[in-house]
C-alpha cells in the first residue's frame, strides 16, 4: 500500500507556497505543484489525510485539461516523471501519480466559480436576495434546482480566510472589461463541455471554480481544474431538488464536522476511520466514472 503524503519537505527546492491541499515548488521558469492527501473544510486542513486523494485530483486534473484545451491553453507541461528535469528524479517515489511540472504564469486572485445549480452560498444568498453574486435567479427554486443557464459567479481569492464572493461589475472596475469578458465567457464554455461529458458518466457538475493566470499576456488555465476538490459532483441518478444532494466530493466530511461540538477553528477534531473510508471510495468512484481509471492501491 502506498503511504499517505501529509506535506512535502524538499531540501534543496525552493518552497513557493504550502497551500491547502499542494505544496508549489518554485523551478524558476517552472513551477512544481504537488498534490498531498490534506484534506481542508472550512478552510481549515484537517489533522487527517485522505490517502490516494492527491494523485485522484493529479489525475482528473490532467485528464480535464486535456479535454478543454481546445477552449483555453492551460499550464501543464506535464505529469510524467520521465520529463521532468534532472534533479527531480530523486524524488520520483514520493511525486509519482501526485504531481505536475507546469508553467509559472502571473496568477488572477479571482475564483472564477461557475453554478449550473442552487447550491452552497449560492442557495443562502437566493434564500436571503433572490440573486447569488449580483446575479437576479427566477423567484421560487428550490435548493438544488438546475438553473435556467449557469451563472458566473466570482469570488476575490484571499489568501487567508474565505474568498469573497463578488459581482461581476466589480471585478470589470478591478481588472478592466476586456479581461472579465473574456475569462466569463471562458469559465461558462468549459463548464457547458464539461458538464456535458460528466452527465453521460452519471456525474453532474453542481458548480465548480476555475483559475487563470497570465502568460506573456496570454490567459491559461493553471491550478486543479474540475475536481472533486473544486467542484461539487453529484450522482445523476439520485439527483431530486429540493434539499442537499449526495456528492462525490468532500462535502459527505464537511455533513460529519457539521454534527460535531466544533466551532471550526483549530484544534480540528481527526475524522474517524469510516469517514476516511467512504470518502476514498467517493473521490475513486468521480476518478472511474469521468476518465475509466481504477486507482491501483498497490506500489
Amino acid at each position: 500500500m502506498r503511504g499517505v503524503l501529509k506535506f512535502t519537505d524538499f531540501k534543496d527546492l525552493k518552497l513557493l507556497k504550502r497551500g491547502k491541499v499542494r505544496d508549489v515548488y518554485d523551478l524558476e521558469d517552472k513551477l512544481l505543484i504537488v498534490a498531498t492527501d490534506r484534506i481542508s473544510c472550512f478552510d481549515v486542513v484537517l489533522p487527517t489525510a485522505i490517502p490516494y486523494k492527491g494523485e485522484i485530483l493529479t489525475r482528473l486534473s490532467v485528464f480535464w485539461f486535456e479535454f478543454t484545451k481546445d477552449i483555453i491553453p492551460n499550464h501543464l507541461i506535464s505529469a510524467d516523471i520521465k520529463d521532468y528535469p534532472s534533479p527531480l528524479k530523486k524524488y520520483e517515489q514520493v511525486l509519482r501519480g501526485r504531481s505536475m511540472l507546469v508553467k509559472k504564469t502571473e496568477p488572477l486572485p479571482i475564483e472564477c466559480v461557475v453554478r449550473g445549480y442552487l447550491s452552497g452560498s449560492g442557495w443562502k444568498e437566493y434564500r436571503e436576495k433572490g440573486s447569488v453574486c449580483g446575479v437576479k435567479l427566477p423567484e421560487g427554486l428550490k435548493e438544488s434546482d438546475k438553473l435556467p443557464e449557469p451563472i458566473f459567479t466570482p469570488a476575490t481569492k484571499e489568501e487567508k480566510g474565505h474568498d469573497i464572493n463578488v459581482s461581476e461589475s466589480y471585478l470589470r472596475e478591478r481588472f478592466g472589461e476586456v479581461l472579465i469578458s473574456k475569462i466569463k465567457e471562458i469559465s461558462l464554455a468549459l463548464y457547458r463541455k464539461a458538464s456535458l461529458y460528466s452527465e453521460e458518466k452519471g456525474i453532474i457538475i453542481a458548480d465548480t471554480k476555475f483559475e487563470f493566470g497570465l502568460l506573456e499576456e496570454e490567459l491559461i488555465l493553471i491550478d486543479e481544474v474540475l475536481t472533486p476538490d473544486s467542484s461539487r459532483f453529484w450522482p445523476k441518478d439520485d439527483y431530486s431538488p429540493g434539499g442537499p444532494q449526495p456528492s462525490f466530493d468532500k462535502q459527505f466530511v464537511r455533513d460529519y464536522l457539521e454534527t460535531l461540538n466544533w466551532d471550526k477553528t483549530p484544534p480540528v477534531p481527526e475524522l474517524p476511520e469510516n469517514v476516511v473510508n467512504k470518502t476514498i471510495q467517493k473521490y475513486k468512484e468521480a476518478l472511474f466514472r469521468l476518465t475509466g481509471e481504477i486507482l491501483s492501491e498497490k506500489i
